[in-house]
């Protein structure tokens, strides 16, 4: 209050002062000016008006005289109010300020007493925290978990204050016991969650979540829920509560045991689901589907790139025999289960990739590898295992000369090469342990794919030349139909295959493309090879000359326009520029070596060591003999010849028209001429006995040659 009071006296003192001011400066504004310079007769006048003027200023200062007095008066007037006005403040600031003091005092009281009395009621609602809560804890967190969870916090906070407070209490061993409690609830109903929420993935989801639609331009993306939203919502709840208050890990392999159980049986009932389904239907299904099923998947059979190429070597490889003719790739059931674990690479791929995405949502950060790799485990070893499988029995089947074999390695290795990015990206942060069973199972079907590869090579080489094997026709032997056709499969697998055979390669150009795709030229010259040496070797076991030339002639032509169908003439050429020209320089050869067959046939016809005859002439005895000996051998030999080689087959009809009709032309110009030299000689009373042909029916009966049917 005195500040107050001293406020108001200050500005009534400053007030009196600016008004004093004021009037000076007003007085000041009406002082004369300087005078002007006047001439001398107007002085007198000039010093009346100044005289008058200063009468004026005169009466102006007296007036403002009187008004400076009457306001001093007035300043004096109103210091003597504010002084009055100041001492009542300081009487009533001295009344009111013990009064304000007292009520403050007060107020602290009555605030001191309410957070006394809230405090006691927060320290007593501890104490009946385990009954409040006792209900709730034993029925669980089923159907509740907000609420559950409310009353764990309440519980964790008494446990904290009897720690902090009284920690010899036996109410903190009580809260203790029932959090501990709740805590095991919380786990029991994670575990009871995921159990029961948690199904193997229909073979069917698996399916359209692996297959591609080439018509369309953007893929429709399949999601695999694996949990419903809500009760995944509740399981995230618990996992974050277990990990900030829990203290608690446990949940975690709970988590992933659960679920590497649900991921092994989503692929192990899409192998039983594919085994029902080719059973059934007879269709091989393969991933990365082309075109998309609309209904179940029996009723229209998926295909991935180079599926075609995968079920013809399915088919082909029917064909193949070992070296003791035993038939080979007959096991349907083993095309099934290849098949079929192609299908589960590619699931497993796809379900590991939506289980980590999940587990991301449920597993704290730095736990999310770890728990990722022990989830996926049991699933990759058991595919790993099932790879191994494929990999002994396919060593198996070579050691007992089954080179198809292979032939099922091929899409294998090519799938596990296409998939492997996806795999290395899927198994990111695990364990190198697991992030190198996919390339070492790659490696170890490299490698056996490459013995094969070898080994065959080796066994057209040394089949051996046995002659109950050897076709009787002279046709294409088994031996150069299966070679072909195996080189056949390699085109639909040449990186596979080049890979294989790089593999083997210590170069530090192994891994080009190029390279292998040498290396994959020289393999198939190299069988091709060992295979025209086979032949040459097994044509020996004929005992007619003219029949070995027609078998080598058959296999070299066979050979050859299988090269010219297939891409095969394309890889030979890589490292063999003049293949082609070579096996037709071959081809020609058997055909001129054929041919001399007939010269013991034509010889009889021919003017050699003969003499001539002059028409009308009588022949002797031993002249007109000589004329019956080269008609009987000629008839004789080609009858001969026709009978044998009618048996013999040349399956390519071009080749076979163009060797019939070289023979018929050579054989009938000879013959015509032979007729037309012994026409008016008389050397038989039975001309018909020896003249059996006209030249028509000798060029009709080399035109049956090479034809059973005739």
């Amino acid at each position: 209050m005195r500040i107050w009071g001293s406020l108001l006296l200050f500005c009534g003192i400053a007030f009196a002062i600016i008004f004093s001011i004021l009037v000076a400066f007003l007085l000041y504004l009406r002082l004369p000016k300087t005078p002007r310079m006047i001439p001398t007769e107007d002085a007198s006048a000039r010093k009346r008006e100044i005289e008058e003027k200063l009468k004026q200023e005169q009466e102006t200062l007296s007036f403002i005289r009187e008004n400076m007095e009457k306001s001093d008066q007035l300043t004096k007037g109103m210091v003597s109010i504010l002084s009055s006005f100041e001492s009542r403040l300081m009487q009533l600031e001295n009344s009111i300020i013990p009064v304000h003091k007292q009520t403050e005092n007060l107020q602290r009281l009555q605030e001191n007493v309410d957070k006394t009395l809230s405090c006691m009621d927060h320290v007593i609602s501890y104490y009946h925290v385990a009954k409040d809560t006792d209900k709730i804890i034993r029925e669980g967190p089923t159907g509740r978990l907000d609420e559950y969870l409310a009353c764990i916090a309440k519980i964790q906070k008494a446990v904290e204050y009897f720690q902090d407070n009284n920690p010899d209490s036996p109410e903190l061993n009580t809260v203790k016991a029932r959090f501990e409690k709740g805590k095991e609830l919380l786990e029991a109903e994670f575990r009871g969650l995921l159990t029961r929420y948690s199904k193997p993935v229909p073979p069917i989801l698996i399916l359209d979540a692996i297959t591609v639609d080439e018509e369309l331009e953007v893929q429709e993306e399949v999601t695999l829920e694996h949990l419903p939203e809500a009760v995944l919502q509740d399981i995230i709840c618990i996992s974050g509560w277990l990990v900030e208050y829990g203290r608690n890990q446990d949940f975690m392999n709970v988590y992933f045991q659960i679920r590497s159980n649900q991921l092994d049986r989503s692929i192990k009932g899409l192998k039983d689901h594919f085994r029902k389904s080719s059973a059934s239907s007879g269709i091989l299904y393969s991933p990365a589907v082309q075109t998309k099923r609309k209904d179940t998947p029996t009723k229209k059979a998926p295909k991935r790139p180079g599926h075609d190429h995968d079920q013809r070597v399915k088919h082909q490889s029917d064909a193949l025999t070992d070296k003791h003719g035993a038939a080979a790739g007959k096991d349907d059931v083993l095309d099934i289960e290849i098949d079929s674990y192609i299908h589960c690479i590619s699931a497993f791929v796809k379900l590991a990739q939506s289980e980590y995405i999940l587990l991301t949502e449920i597993i704290p950060e730095h736990h999310q590898k770890k728990t990722f790799d022990s989830l996926i485990q049991e699933a990759l070893d058991n595919l790993m295992l099932e790879g191994d499988n494929i990999v002994a029995a396919a060593r198996r089947a070579i050691m007992r000369h089954d080179y198809s074999a292979v032939l099922t390695i091929f899409p294998i290795l090519r799938h596990l090469k296409q998939t492997k990015p996806d795999f290395d990206s899927t198994l990111q942060g695990t364990a190198a342990s697991t992030k190198n069973k996919l390339p070492t199972l790659i490696t170890s079907m490299e490698t056996i794919g490459a013995k094969a590869l070898e080994e065959f090579a080796d066994s057209i080489k040394n089949d051996p030349d046995k002659e109950y094997n050897m076709p009787k026709d002279g046709t294409v032997h088994e031996l150069t139909s299966n070679a072909i056709l195996f080189l056949q499969q390699l085109l639909d697998f040449q990186e596979t295959a080049g890979a294989m055979l790089a593999s083997q390669e210590t170069s530090s150009s192994a891994s080009s493309s190029e390279f292998s795709r040498r290396l994959l030229s020289t393999y198939i010259c190299k069988v091709l090879g060992n295979l025209q040496l086979n032949l040459l070797s097994k044509s020996k076991v004929y005992e007619d000359s003219a029949l070995s030339a027609i078998f080598l002639h058959n296999n070299y032509n066979y050979i050859l326009k299988s090269l010219e169908k297939s891409e095969l003439i394309q890889l030979v050429t890589v490292t063999q520029k003049k293949a082609e020209s070579s096996y037709r320089e071959l081809i020609e050869q058997q055909k001129q070596i054929y041919q001399r067959s007939w010269y013991k046939v034509t010889e009889h016809i021919t003017d050699r060591n003969m003499p001539a005859f002059q028409p009308g002439t009588k022949l002797k005895d031993k002249e007109r003999q000589v004329i019956k000996d080269k008609f009987k051998g000629f008839n004789d030999g080609l009858e001969e010849l026709c009978k044998i080689q009618k048996m013999w087959a040349i399956p390519d009809k071009e080749q076979r028209d163009t060797i019939r009709h070289a023979q018929r032309r050579v054989v009938s110009e000879a013959y015509r001429a032979f007729l037309q030299r012994y026409a008016n000689i008389s050397f038989t009373k039975n001309p018909e006995k020896y003249h059996k042909y006209r030249p028509e029916q000798v060029e009709e009966m080399i035109e049956r040659l090479f034809d059973t049917s005739a």
